[in-house]
């Protein structure tokens, strides 16, 4: 849950519905046939199919920029100029800059359809509308890349030459090529095979696998909502193999139609709700050929998550961070690959109304400390463990987002934070010897984003800000830029130059939630006529465990394009987000559907004070926990939305999974009345304002059921509103076409309900008299 709006955003996203099948028919008639909307008339605004056509209106898009072992390469995964979701390998000598074409995904592609579980696997890392190379992997030589394409692997040469290495009905998930690159490894049938890079035949190492239970797999709600992609690591030394056995009989199977276009199939998914029984977790040590295997002492609680799995630099050892089912405790295990006996090196451990925030921000020295993220303070900060003793390396009120490298041999940190502006993310050093002298690295005014190679000499950075597409450059240490990787600057020629003239300012400022806590929002407007009162397209996320929403990044050009249609475009981060601090998170504990329904509406109110806004004309729109959010905020706070769409909303929490809801709610059967006041479905007879529900018909992250629970309430409450849903989608509902025909569904929604209605006719504008008093808004 938490990622998806990093996917499906108002930005990029395409939004999905579908018509519940119930005895009693919706009240309100059914919506006209969507049809695009009015383009615009006045020279350089922007026109739908422009938004989602081709090329990529935000320019070139690299991505999985990286350095080859020796950096003499830069790699990149490129898409097409005619095919945005089509992505190519490319390189660039770092020396000429000159760049040319490693492997054509379609030249040596197969065509093969993905098996199902390759499709999962990519629905959880948010590229399930990718097509060609979506990942690759550099042996360490430096002379070949791994390249993954249409369910085989592929060797690809610096010469150009590329050799199938597996052809196969199967599909090999997670390849890899091992750290010193003897061996590639992956997943096939469920277990683990290796293959001797140089060529050969690929050996099970595992062979158990089957059934309910996988070898070498992340579980379900390890890839949706831990971020852990793999369930298998090499230790440095290529001497063992960890591997993750789990087994999926305890999970409750749920029948799940994926309703398509021309047929329906039925899926027997196993789908670990909240409050219902995950996978049984097993972790073994074994060597590369399978022999030797141990089994990690996990204790004596099997109803854990096994959250992350590394070896120390030496490969002496195995550290396992093992959490607790509530979230509330994390334990870091020091693990003997050569027995298995497991000790406990540290814990953290959550506040009474709080939880422990998983994070890739550490790192294990050769020393054998560790440099490890905690919100131990009530903040994201760096500390160093040595020798059982903690000593904290960056502090104050804001946040570490993540760990980017580690010069060992200068004992320098470098690390992402919001430090100096909450609604950017920099780059900054710090040393470890002089804990929180801190040195940032990049420029004000920016969202940067940063990788660095092995040997912490060169970042990857990628930037942008409101006006900028991303760019990416080549850095030193210091920071200052060596070249541009892709400069993206829109002048003439770049895919938005036309639309530059068109182009309105993002603003910022700041509002107070009732408990005085500060909330940052952000403001498009067309160009302000004296007298004239426009309409408002409100966005929301409103969900905890996620990336903010209001940043001074670069947000593509479906914003420009409503503004362009005389809409105000507006959006605010309610507390429970992240990046803010405990705190500011910690108010949506146990509390879904309150704080984050109230924040929003100091929003509205704020908005409805202004000159320049038609109060009865604000229509809020969301995805997933945003589509939850539209719902519970049409019905706590009737009259104040002129109208709403909800896309794919979780509408009971009941049927989502476990390491998500229960982090916030808790456990249902121990806190049922969290979970009866969070859920949106009995309140739906109180929905009086316009509702447009979307969800796709193949939805596995967010089953239909949670869109025709809201939809046969409201039907069997004749309770009026409308509905799209769409046929073989998923919780992404995007892409070619679609992407116009949910927009347009959504944009002739508004039209009808708000934007071209008479201000009489519209819904009243007054707030519920508990609403609280929006502050003044402080520029910035």
């Amino acid at each position: 849950m938490r990622t998806w709006l990093l996917g499906l955003a108002l930005a990029s996203v395409g939004t999905a519905a579908m018509a519940a099948d119930q005895a009693a028919p919706a009240v309100a008639p059914p919506a006209p046939a969507p049809v695009r909307p009015a383009e615009a008339a006045r020279p350089g605004d922007l026109t739908m199919a422009r938004v989602f056509g081709n090329p990529d209106l935000s320019g070139s898009q690299p991505r999985a920029v990286r350095l080859s072992p020796d950096g003499t390469l830069l790699t990149s995964l490129r898409n097409r100029d005619d095919e945005k979701e089509r992505f190519d390998l490319w390189a660039v000598d770092t020396a000429t800059g000159q760049a040319r074409m490693l492997v054509d995904s379609k030249t040596v592609g197969s065509g093969a359809e993905l098996t199902e579980a390759e499709k999962m696997q990519r629905e959880r890392a948010r590229i399930g509308g990718q097509k060609g190379i979506v990942a690759y992997d550099w042996a360490p030589d430096g002379k070949s890349i791994l390249v993954p394409l249409d369910g085989d692997l592929y060797l690809a040469g610096l010469d150009g030459k590329v050799t199938r290495l597996t052809n196969t009905p199967g599909g090999e998930l997670n390849p890899v090529v091992s750290p010193k690159g003897g061996f590639v490894s992956f997943v096939r049938d469920q277990n683990v095979f290796v293959q001797p890079l140089s060529g050969g035949t690929a050996r099970a190492v595992t062979t158990g696998g089957g059934g309910t239970v996988h070898f070498g797999e992340a579980e379900f709600v390890a890839q949706e909502e831990m971020d852990r992609r793999t369930g298998y690591w090499w230790s440095p030394d290529e001497q063992y193999v960890a591997v993750e056995r789990f087994d999926e009989a305890p999970v409750h199977t749920a029948t799940r139609a994926s309703i398509g276009a021309t047929g329906t199939k039925v899926y027997e998914q196993r789908y670990p709700a909240a409050g219902t029984p995950n996978v049984l977790v097993d972790l073994y040590i074994m060597k590369a050929d399978g022999s030797g295997q141990v089994k990690v002492d996990l204790g004596v609680n099997p109803d854990i998550y096994l959250a992350r799995v590394d070896w120390t630099p030496d490969g002496r050892m195995l550290l396992v961070q093992r959490q607790s089912r509530d979230q509330k405790l994390l334990e870091m295990l020091r693990v003997d690959p050569a027995t298995g006996k497991s000790t406990v090196l540290f814990t953290e451990k959550s506040g009474v109304k709080s939880w422990l925030n998983l994070s890739d921000a550490y790192h294990v020295l050769k020393d054998g400390s560790l440099i490890w993220r905690s919100e131990r303070s009530g903040y994201g900060h760096l500390y160093r463990f040595a020798s059982g003793k903690w000593t904290q390396l960056t502090k104050g009120d804001w946040v570490v987002t993540d760990l980017v490298g580690v010069d060992e041999t200068k004992g320098r940190l470098f690390f992402l934070g919001n430090k100096d502006d909450v609604l950017e993310q920099q780059l900054y050093s710090v040393d470890v010897a002089k804990p929180n002298a801190i040195t940032k690295l990049t420029e004000a005014g920016w969202w940067n984003s940063a990788t660095m190679d092995a040997a912490a000499s060169r970042f990857i950075i990628s930037r942008s800000n409101p006006k900028q597409p991303t760019q990416v450059y080549l850095a030193d240490a210091t920071g200052k830029r060596i070249s541009w990787i892709n400069e993206n600057a829109v002048v003439e020629g770049h895919p938005y130059y036309p639309y530059l003239s068109s182009h309105q300012e993002t603003k910022f400022g700041t509002l107070k939630a009732k408990n005085g806590m500060t909330l940052y929002y952000e403001m498009i407007t067309p160009p302000l006529e004296p007298g004239k009162k426009y309409p408002v397209f409100f966005e929301h996320y409103g969900g905890p465990g996620t990336g903010q929403q209001v940043t001074r990044g670069w947000q593509g050009g479906l914003p420009q394009y409503l503004v362009d249609r005389g809409w105000i475009y507006f959006k605010i981060d309610n507390r429970g987000s992240y990046n803010r601090g405990k705190a500011f998170e910690d108010q949506i504990y146990h509390a879904m559907g309150t704080v984050e329904v109230e924040d929003q509406l100091s929003g509205a109110n704020y908005l409805k004070s202004l000159p320049f806004v038609e109060p009865s004309k604000i229509a809020t729109y969301g995805w997933s926990y945003g589509g939850y959010m539209s719902l519970k905020m049409l019905e706590k706070t009737p009259g104040v939305y002129a109208a709403a769409v909800s896309g794919a909303p979780v509408t009971d929490w009941q049927l989502y999974d476990t390491h998500y809801t229960e982090r916030y709610l808790g456990d249902p059967a121990k806190d049922p009345v969290s979970y009866a006041t969070s859920a949106a479905v009995e309140e739906a007879n109180k929905i009086v304002d316009p509702l447009l529900l979307i969800h796709g018909m193949a939805d596995d992250n967010v089953f239909l059921d949670n869109s025709t629970k809201v939809a046969a309430r409201m039907q069997a409450t004749a309770t009026p509103f409308e509905m799209m849903f769409y046929p073989g989608y998923t919780h992404r509902v995007s892409g070619p076409g679609i992407s116009e025909h949910v927009w347009g569904t959504i944009l002739n929604f508004l039209d009808r309900t708000v934007k071209d209605k008479p201000v009489a006719e519209t819904a009243p504008a007054a707030a519920p008299a508990a609403a609280p008093a929006a502050a003044p808004a402080s520029a910035k």
